[in-house]
């Protein structure tokens, strides 16, 4: 009871805060010095007096501040996140549109940070001070420090246009097109169709952009499991494991490693969250049709309402992941489950 307690009240205090940053938004946005109109209607509709007046009333441009937010309030109750300036479709619907990209992207950049990182700060835990440390140094080095528009550019210069290993931007080939669209995900997609073709077409797409997106993840997660794990390499009861005979990949995969997932765990929660609110300049340089690349658009045109849309879908999705994040630590500890 008291852990259906706890994710209740957890759950609850997130409505305090979504309205919160509901509200800093709507300040924000409305205090830039840019008539919205300028970017409903087109040049030529603004010298007509009767467009203008029946755009703002559609808009509720005529409303008082306090009005227009309790407005959005009342149609963020049911669901509704306004109608885009810009594409004069429901912001819902342009983000059920977009996301699909964007968790794919994410699942393969974290897939990729997660199968490389790991192993790396294992083993450079283990060899300290060794080449494999140095080695994980360096990667962590330059995952951290290259930008992704830089990287970016490298890699499809050198494994897209001169070895052709990989294909250019895009989520797949145009000659083959889109799979029917049941998830969203092109690689599920592909196969709940039963197309393989479509699926190498969309995987091969995926490997570039989620290397890009998933190389700081990939530096982040080698450096703080090293660091935890060090930590608790020099703990007695690692000693006392040693003591008894046990091998050494036990120790360390049955004691050790598991009693430093606490800081990873919270790393790989952030860095998820991080990679799922939209990778700006990768999905850019990519074509990849995602948020990042739909708040970019968003934000050129003033799009208020898709701006604060896109906004609130990344804030929920940081609260998400921290939710689970903190149900995680009572399954990695027994003592935060038992308290």
């Amino acid at each position: 009871m008291s852990f259906l307690t706890h994710l209740a009240r957890r759950l609850l205090l997130m409505i305090p805060m979504l309205i919160g940053i509901t509200l800093l938004l709507f300040i924000v946005t409305r205090i830039v010095p840019v008539n919205p109109l300028s970017v409903i209607l087109t040049e030529k509709s603004m010298d007509n007096p009767e467009v203008v007046q029946a755009a703002i009333n559609r808009w509720g441009l005529d409303k008082p501040l306090p009005e227009q937010y309790w407005i959005y309030l009342k149609n963020l109750a049911q669901g509704e996140l306004g109608t885009s300036f810009k594409t004069k479709n429901p912001v819902a619907q342009d983000l059920r549109k977009f996301l699909p990209a964007t968790i794919e992207l994410a699942i393969g950049s974290f897939i990729f940070a997660l199968l490389l990182g790991l192993p790396l700060g294992i083993l450079s835990a283990i060899k300290s001070n060794s080449f494999v440390d140095h080695f994980t140094r360096l990667i962590s080095l330059l995952g951290a420090s290259m930008p992704p528009f830089w990287s970016g550019l490298i890699l499809l210069f050198a494994l897209y246009y001169k070895l052709k290993w990989f294909p250019g931007p895009g989520r797949i080939d145009a000659r083959i097109g889109s799979p029917p669209t049941v998830t969203g995900l092109f690689l599920i997609d592909s196969l709940v169709a039963g197309n393989m073709n479509q699926f190498w077409s969309a995987l091969s797409h995926l490997v570039l952009p989620s290397i890009v997106l998933g190389w700081f993840s990939l530096a982040l997660i080698a450096r703080i499991t090293r660091s935890s794990l060090l930590e608790v390499l020099g703990l007695d009861y690692i000693r006392t494991a040693r003591a008894k005979g046990m091998k050494e990949w036990f120790v360390i995969m049955r004691h050790a490693l598991r009693n430093a997932l606490i800081p990873l765990v919270t790393v790989l929660g952030l860095a998820f969250a991080g990679l799922m609110s939209g990778a700006i300049m990768t999905e850019t340089i990519f074509a990849w049709p995602g948020i990042g690349r739909y708040a970019v658009e968003s934000s050129a045109n003033l799009d208020y309402p898709s701006i604060m849309g896109v906004t609130l879908l990344i804030a929920v999705i940081y609260m998400m992941v921290n939710l689970l994040v903190d149900l995680m630590y009572a399954v990695i500890d027994p003592r935060i489950r038992e308290a």
